[in-house]
């Protein structure tokens, strides 16, 4: 069983695509560098709001992730974003087809 971790941000400032761009410079890289990370993305959910995505193979690692998440965005985008909600589960299931470039 995987881990996921999900908050959803207010965008105080700039733009999402602004937000998404030095979120996948820096907090992806970031969240590379803990143990047990998979995989990370952003999402506009519209009304200047956006949701952070991230699995990890244990629970500890997500819990690990939260303040590891807080700390890069207060340093990084400071009064760009305000964290509303941060919630981690444990995921049943999580499939796909494989995406083609």
């Amino acid at each position: 069983m995987k881990h996921i971790r999900v908050a959803t941000y207010e965008i105080k400032q700039g733009s999402f695509q602004e937000i998404a761009d030095i979120a996948r410079q820096g907090m992806l890289r970031t969240f590379k560098e803990q143990p047990g990370f998979i995989r990370y993305g952003l999402a506009d959910t519209g009304d200047k709001t956006c949701l952070s995505l991230s699995t990890w193979e244990t629970r500890k690692d997500a819990d690990a992730a939260v303040p590891v998440a807080s700390a890069w965005v207060r340093e990084n985008l400071g009064e760009k974003v305000e964290l509303r909600s941060n919630v981690i589960g444990d995921m049943a299931f999580f499939e796909g087809v494989p995406a083609t470039v």
